[in-house]
């Protein structure tokens, strides 16, 4: 289970770095008026900074290397 653990977060880690955010679209209504309806599509964008991906990878070396230790 560790060493499972420590390796998924060593792959999460190096996505986190190598692909800093993703972006997705979504309807925003700009009126509702009985049977007028006017929508609009609105981006919205997710971003983390790279040291939390360096951080999760950090930590799935320790969990690795714990788990090793305890076999």
């Amino acid at each position: 289970m560790g060493k499972s653990l420590g390796v998924l977060l060593i792959v999460i880690g190096l996505i986190m770095l190598v692909w800093s955010g993703f972006t997705y679209t979504k309807k925003e209504k700009i009126i509702d008026a009985g049977p007028i309806e006017i929508t609009a599509d609105k981006q919205e964008t997710v971003n983390w900074p790279p040291y939390v991906g360096a951080i999760a990878m950090l930590a799935g070396v320790v969990v690795y290397v714990s788990a090793r230790r305890k076999q």
